[in-house]
């Protein structure tokens, strides 16, 4: 259980050096200081077993928040309450010696973490398994890449499952092969019962881990709820700029969140999708021939506006997205009191399902540039399977196979196949 009540963080930023002596030897009367809160009055709580992600531009609070719950840096204000052990992953590698050989730190690493002896011997095997660092284990860690080492720091800070795990974007270090192994063990922490807060710039992974999310921007908490919907809300805050209006979430009678944002200078009035015989329906057979048509009034002149659509699986996972920009297929300038009809035509290859549909107004390549209109889960449709192709997962690839009987012993290292090693 976590519980976070009014949590505030204050910095002091003075003009000189010597300013901070004068404030000690006058007791406080002196303070020639600047102040920055990080964090202003936060509060929120987390359930046992919960994963929470939280998500915010770059100095928006995430880490001040995180150190605070990890006990490495002490709140101005406000209180936290945290049950049960804790591992953090912040600053991976924090405390290792270069000096030291891998097992070395790695059995230091662990007794930092509060284990006795005999357990730091008993998971040593397991930081060594998971690492996969071979006989390098027992070089001198200066000798180790940022890679190798960051194998190191997030094998010892995951040895022993935790009663609540922070993660400060850990995920993101090492190879793509590594990172999907810890993902892997997040998702075994997770199923185990392991409460996690999880931050991260990679929001589809606050998606597919975490059960709510939180948004903090300059300190402040600005938002909660599903992560599917902080994300939505999130989008829109970083496409806002000085001339945009304001963002609306409302729930939609499927109970689904809508969130509409843009400066409303071109607004998009109707989205419907429809089969090859212009048919609007919401269930569509995998492959099927659709067409996604929308409508957009202009109540300005727009230079080449860029109309874009987005799918999203149930989870609000992106499945695939592109626009009229990257498409070659921009409009020249639509004036005030003008429409456009957009019609974006292609065979639904994707996997049975429930997915949603967001369209986008903007200019240039992305609606980070001058949003117009943007509205996600403009409509969710679903996709049913057919007897023609049979398979699994989001994606209908036109696969085809064939096969080729031999004989054993024909088979020669000249046939271009990679063999697996030889079991020992």
């Amino acid at each position: 259980m976590i519980e976070v009540d009014n949590l505030s963080k204050r910095y002091k930023r003075y003009p000189q050096r010597w300013a901070r002596l004068g404030e000690w030897l006058s007791g406080g009367r002196w303070a020639p200081y600047e102040s920055r809160w990080a964090l202003r009055g936060v509060s929120f709580s987390v359930r046992p077993g919960e994963a929470l992600g939280v998500v915010g531009a770059n100095g928006a609070g995430k880490s001040t928040l995180l150190k605070i719950l990890a006990g490495t840096t002490v709140p101005t204000s406000g209180s936290v309450a945290i049950s049960g052990r804790v591992a953090a992953l912040l600053e991976l590698g924090l405390g290792f010696h270069p000096d030291f050989t891998g097992r070395q730190n790695a059995v230091v690493g662990c007794q930092m973490l509060g284990m006795s002896p005999a357990e730091v011997r008993a998971c040593l095997p397991e930081v060594v398994d998971f690492a996969e660092l071979g006989d390098v284990f027992d070089q001198p860690l200066r000798s180790y890449s940022t890679g190798m080492q960051m194998r190191l720091a997030f094998s010892v800070a995951t040895a022993v499952r935790p009663d609540v795990l922070i993660v400060d974007e850990a995920l993101s270090v090492g190879d793509v092969y590594f990172q999907h192994k810890g993902i892997r063990r997040i998702r075994a922490f997770r199923e185990a019962g392991t409460t996690m807060l999880f931050v991260s710039h990679d929001l589809g992974a606050v998606k597919a881990l975490c059960d709510r999310a939180l948004l903090l921007d300059g300190g402040h908490l600005l938002h909660s709820g599903t992560p599917a919907a902080v994300i939505d809300y999130y989008n829109a805050l970083v496409a806002q700029r000085e001339d945009a209006g304001p963002i609306s979430q409302t729930g939609s009678a499927e109970g689904r969140t809508v969130t509409r944002s843009g400066n409303g200078l071109a607004r998009i009035t109707a989205v419907e999708m429809c089969d090859a015989a212009a048919r609007a329906r919401q269930v569509f057979q995998v492959g099927e021939a659709v067409q996604l048509r929308c409508r957009i009034d202009f109540f300005t002149a727009v230079d080449r506006p860029t109309i874009g659509l987005l799918i999203r699986d149930r989870l609000g996972s992106d499945v695939f997205g592109t626009n009229s920009y990257h498409l070659d297929r921009s409009a020249e300038c639509v004036q005030s009191g003008e429409s456009l009809l957009a019609t974006f035509t292609a065979p639904l290859n994707l996997g049975p399902g429930s997915y949603s549909i967001t369209i986008a107004v903007h200019t240039d390549r992305t609606h980070e540039e001058r949003s117009f209109d943007w509205w996600d889960r403009a409509l969710v449709f679903e996709v049913v399977p057919n007897d023609a192709y049979h398979f699994v997962g989001t994606a209908r690839l036109p696969v085809e196979l064939t096969l080729e009987r031999r004989p054993t012993a024909s088979l020669r290292s000249g046939d271009g196949l990679q063999r697996p090693s030889p079991l020992p």
